[in-house]
């Protein structure tokens, strides 16, 4: 017979610690988001660019797009959040949220955008860069 579960009052409550915790974080970093949009988006785009991951025909269209996509970040309730990092919320383990939503925005949305001619590298790829500069500015 399987043995039945049942977490008690203290592993619950540690669970819930953890839960409460990510929770905490993740509302933390995408209210950090509105003082630093406009050196992040430069940082962002600029480097996308040097990896050769975006081509684009107008570097400062590029920023332009990542400037709102951060804008709208700020703005958005968690449903909108959940809804826009959807297809690609697998890529790795616990993904920084500003990092994946930005990540989610260049592969679905970005490369339809009439400067950008091409965007190069896998998922995990696009992720990695757009993450190192947002652990630059955001915690």
């Amino acid at each position: 017979m399987a043995k039945i579960f049942r977490p008690s009052n203290r592993e619950s409550s540690i669970l819930s610690k953890i839960e409460s915790s990510k929770e905490y974080a993740k509302k933390r970093a995408i209210n950090s988001v509105k003082e630093c949009i406009e050196p992040l988006s430069n940082a962002i785009a600029m480097k996308l660019i040097e990896n050769d991951i975006v081509e684009t025909t107008n570097k400062n269209g590029l920023e332009e797009q990542i400037n709102k996509c951060l804008e709208k970040l700020s703005h958005s309730d968690e449903f909108d959040i959940d809804y826009q990092i959807a297809p690609v919320r697998n890529i790795i383990p616990n993904p920084h949220i500003v990092s994946i939503y930005v990540t989610s925005f260049v592969i679905e949305k970005l490369i339809n955008h009439k400067d950008v001619i091409d965007i190069f590298g896998s998922d995990e790829d696009i992720y990695h860069c757009i993450n190192q500069q947002v652990i630059k500015f955001l915690p």
